[in-house]
């Protein structure tokens, strides 16, 4: 196994659990309830605190902070978590906070790519591969769900999701939820319809897009109520996942949806 490499600037507590490999900066704290998988390597000057738990092959860049506390007066400064995956690169001066309640964790996948600056609050949930562009920033308690892309300096509002494959474009208000595998981008936001580029990109069958844009006109452009739009995707779309996929969202969204 690789030898773990810790800068003689650097300051990590006895008790924190560094994996095989790792390597860290000067100037970086790792504070004692901190574990770091093989292989993940952290920059200069950040800072790794709380309960945190960060997974192999990572990389942790200058200045960013994991593991602080949630920026939530109800939080009553006993253990909560965050978690990240492994492989996941966090930018410059990113920060993602613990969980509020007490055994809750915040959780960010593996494969994701945050970028300088965004924040990811307490309680939130970011999936495999998700990327989060420059000066993201969302409430606490938001979901980003697998594969999609937000894009630099758009804002999110608490409890709000943001579904797989989704793409967000920079600069947007999200108040409402984004459904899976569409565009949306705005102040307020509108959709631009499925994403198509991106999902084929990722491999998804000419089929599967067709599905999913027949799908998009009943829930958008028919003027029906979600209710009868549920129903009748699931019609259209019999034995296609990622029809359903996209009902199920719509059937659960507490803030309502983008349109």
């Amino acid at each position: 196994m690789s030898v773990t490499e810790v800068h003689p600037a650097a300051f990590v507590d006895s008790r924190a659990q560094l994996g095989a490999g790792v390597t860290v900066g000067p100037g970086t704290i790792i504070d004692r309830h901190v574990r770091v998988g093989d292989g993940t390597r952290i920059g200069a000057h950040a800072l790794l605190t709380g309960w945190l738990t960060v997974g192999r092959e990572c990389r942790i860049h200058h200045g960013a902070v994991l593991g602080s506390p949630p920026q939530d007066l109800k939080y009553p400064g006993i253990e909560s978590y965050l978690s990240v995956g492994d492989r996941t690169e966090i930018r410059e001066y990113a920060t993602a906070n613990l969980a509020t309640e007490p055994g809750e964790t915040t959780r960010i996948g593996s494969d994701c790519l945050l970028m300088a600056y965004s924040h990811v609050a307490h309680n939130a949930q970011v999936g495999d591969h998700a990327i989060v562009a420059n000066a993201v920033q969302m409430a606490g308690y938001v979901v980003i769900e697998e594969w999609a892309i937000v894009g630099g300096g758009t804002v999110v509002h608490q409890f709000t999701r943001i579904g797989r494959h989704a793409m967000v474009g920079g600069g947007s208000r999200i108040s409402q939820d984004v459904v899976p595998f569409v565009k949306a981008a705005g102040s307020p936001p509108r959709l631009a319809g499925i994403n198509a580029i991106g999902l084929q990109r990722r491999g998804y069958a000419a089929d599967v897009i067709q599905a999913l844009e027949r799908a998009y006109k009943i829930l958008f452009r028919e003027g029906r109520t979600a209710e009868d739009a549920v129903s009748r995707m699931r019609e259209a779309g019999r034995g296609v996942a990622e029809v359903e996929q996209l009902a199920h969202f719509v059937e659960t969204s507490a803030r309502g949806i983008t349109r």
